[in-house]
């Protein structure tokens, strides 16, 4: 099932290992990286395909010469998994590109494949600039797995127990819990560590676990600091390091033209709602409807299924004035498109006038509130309620006949 669903990827994978000479897949451990590479490059049957990864030392010992390593892959399509792990690799890759472009290679010669975000990487792979392209691959999402099995998709197991394909595809909810309990302890003691950052495991626990709290809010960082006796500037840094290994989002405020006051720091959500349910220690369904951020999570959900959805055409946002005029979500996108977004738990959704006023300020082109059901009706004031699924093919339609 897990290489069905990661066929929305497929195309673009595809197209982007034709064109161009480097690229590089990223997204969070345990997602599939490795699992989709192999596949697609499988069905390459024009080149050889060679693996190296660099978590093994014994490949990474292959890389003390690493020109001489690399040259031996004369028209092959060398997968190298974990870059983050080897930077200073990106200046080589470079010059054996224009080398071989020289020669006339003109499709992939590298597939690289990260569990660190591309602004963590952009320091050192500037230098590929014009001969890489990017594509992340996210945890399992509302469009995929529906496309898959339209008539077993079950949204709340999908948002309950999140989107890593090891989570969601368990074989009961306890064994789900157990892997994302693993998947945790593994992060903070193991993998984070290995990526760079000298943090204490429990340290890092405890504060990913105080950042659950704050999921769908904006974070007072002087208020953590003092919980976990450190600075301000600290908690920051924690919170980037979450953010650059795919674990946290921060959706920033809206940037354009108002007279209000607005609420100008990012809001920020743990992007698979399974590990946020984890860290709070909601164990089932049931506890999880009954939890005060059971409202959060759900907004969690959908923003993550959205912003996963778009592509690099739009931008996203959200807005709060000092009022407390509000937008969940602000998309900017093709066709001069400005669309406000209301997510909403409850079947009979009701707007309250903040969110009339605030599209005014942002010049909405278009209204919708997300909700959990399927039928998409009108309310007042040219509102659209919609589901989620329902609003995501939309955007795919939109941006189609641009």
């Amino acid at each position: 099932m897990e290489q069905v669903i990661h066929r929305v990827l497929e195309a673009k994978l595809s197209g982007a290992l034709n064109n161009k000479p480097v690229v590089a897949l990223l997204g969070p451990r345990q997602v599939g990286k490795t699992t989709l590479a192999l596949q697609i490059a499988g069905l390459n049957r024009d080149k050889k395909v060679a693996y190296l990864d660099l978590e093994l030392d014994s490949d990474l010992s292959k890389l003390e010469d690493a020109e001489g390593y690399l040259r031996r892959f004369e028209d092959q399509l060398l997968i190298i998994d974990e870059i983050q792990r080897k930077p200073d690799l990106f200046p080589l890759l470079r010059s054996l590109v224009d080398i071989r472009k020289r020669s006339g290679e003109k499709s992939c010669q590298f597939l690289l494949l990260g569990s660190a975000s591309r602004d963590l990487l952009q320091q050192s792979s500037e230098t590929l600039a014009g001969r890489i392209r990017y594509l992340e691959l996210s945890p399992f999402s509302v469009l995929e797995i529906s496309k898959t099995d339209p008539l077993g998709f079950n949204p709340e197991k999908l948002w309950f127990r999140g989107g890593f394909p090891d989570s969601y595809l368990a074989s009961s909810d306890d064994e789900s819990w157990e892997w994302r309990v693993d998947f945790i302890g593994s992060y903070v003691e193991r993998d984070i560590p290995l990526m760079g950052p000298n943090i204490m495991a429990s340290r890092m626990k405890r504060f990913w676990t105080m950042l659950a709290h704050y999921h769908g809010q904006q974070v007072v960082f002087s208020e953590l600091g003092r919980s976990l006796e450190v600075s301000h500037t600290t908690i920051r840094n924690y919170l980037d390091i979450l953010t650059d290994f795919y674990m946290v989002r921060q959706v920033q405020p809206w940037a354009g033209n108002t007279r209000k006051r607005l609420v100008k720091s990012p809001k920020i959500y743990l992007r698979d709602t399974g590990i946020l349910h984890t860290l709070l220690k909601i164990s089932d369904f049931d506890s999880l409807l009954g939890h005060p951020v059971v409202g959060a999570s759900w907004e969690g959900f959908v923003v993550e299924n959205i912003i996963a959805a778009l592509s690099s055409k739009w931008q996203y946002s959200y807005f709060r004035s000092s009022t407390q005029a509000e937008i969940d979500l602000v998309l900017e996108g093709p066709g001069n498109q400005v669309w406000a977004i209301e997510i909403k738990r409850s079947y009979a959704p009701k707007i309250k006038r903040g969110f009339h006023t605030a599209c005014e300020d942002v010049g909405a082109t278009r209204k919708f509130v997300v909700y959990p059901g399927t039928e998409w009706f009108s309310l007042p004031e040219k509102t659209e309620a919609i589901g989620v699924i329902e609003f995501l093919n939309l955007v795919q339609q939109h941006e189609a006949s641009q």
